[in-house]
């Protein structure tokens, strides 16, 4: 049997990786996560998504099993996605990284200041 090997360049474990480290993904499914809505409700919530981006997010979270997308015969047509059981899952980490981002913030904002002040550069970069 051929287990999972993130390192192989190959493994398909990457694929989910990719979308599990995309912002717009990660964003999405912690607004979902609160319950269903539409499209333009997301692109509203989320400062700096296109519409093209957001399209596009949507359809890949739809494909991994991670969003569904149902449609209402109204007119126009009306279209509500929501976090799957799948996504859910996933929620729960992507939540945690979020806390440790939140909490962490101030550490690697000083971090990076250190560094662009010349303090982290070493004389192999």
């Amino acid at each position: 049997m051929h287990y999972p090997n993130v390192f192989d360049g190959k493994c398909p474990t990457r694929v989910v990786l990719d979308r599990v480290g995309d912002k717009w993904a990660v964003l999405i499914l912690l607004l979902l996560a609160a319950g269903p809505l539409r499209f333009n409700e997301l692109r509203r919530r989320i400062d700096g998504i296109s519409q093209k981006m957001l399209s596009q997010t949507l359809k890949s979270l739809e494909r991994d099993g991670l969003v569904g997308r149902k449609a209402f015969a109204t007119v126009p047509v009306t279209v509500e996605y929501s976090i799957t059981p799948l996504g859910l899952t996933l929620y729960s980490a992507v939540d945690s990284l979020r806390l440790w981002a939140e909490t962490h913030l101030g550490e690697v904002a000083a971090a990076q200041q250190r560094y662009d002040g010349g303090q982290g550069m070493s004389e192999a970069a």
